[in-house]
């Protein structure tokens, strides 16, 4: 597996979560993403990516953490608004797909508008064949969140 190819995408994260929330983003050991993992995200972040390469970059949060670093960006106690905390990680999937493009520069690709998935222990249906996804839990002082990422002929089993 050539998690190299992933390194922009996990300091884009960890560079994030210093950055706008002034948290220390851990980064555990990767490892390779089957189909059904169980897991216990109740919200992820989901950009796609095209060009030289297609695949995807999921952000995955608990609710509480989700609205925690919502309400920590809005400077608020209260809690902030679901349609906040949507824009919210949508706004930090994007900011870190976009830092990690700047890693890849030998691959053009194209970056989408962010998606939103919620429910606990929703599924991510990526594709079966072809793609690895590398999944990269990251622990901080608040709570855990997790990575993933498949790039289509560019993150390979070697």
């Amino acid at each position: 597996m050539a998690v190299r190819y992933i390194e922009p995408f996990i300091a884009a994260t960890v560079a994030v979560f210093h950055e706008l929330f002034q948290v220390t983003a851990e980064v555990q050991k990767p490892y390779l993403v089957k189909p059904g993992d169980p897991h216990n995200w109740d919200v992820s972040a989901i950009i796609g990516l095209a060009g030289d390469a297609r695949g995807a970059v999921v952000l995955s949060f608990t609710d509480s953490f989700a609205y925690e670093l919502t309400a920590s960006l809005a400077d608020t106690s209260a809690s902030p608004p679901p349609d906040l905390v949507t824009d919210t990680i949508g706004e930090v999937v994007n900011i870190v797909a976009g830092n990690a493009k700047k890693g890849l520069e030998q691959y053009r690709l194209v970056i989408s508008l962010p998606s939103i998935v919620k429910g606990k222990n929703h599924v991510i249906a990526w594709p079966t064949k072809g793609i690895p996804i590398i999944g990269v839990p990251f622990k901080t002082s608040i709570e855990p969140f997790h990575l993933s990422v498949g790039l289509e002929n560019i993150v390979t089993y070697e």
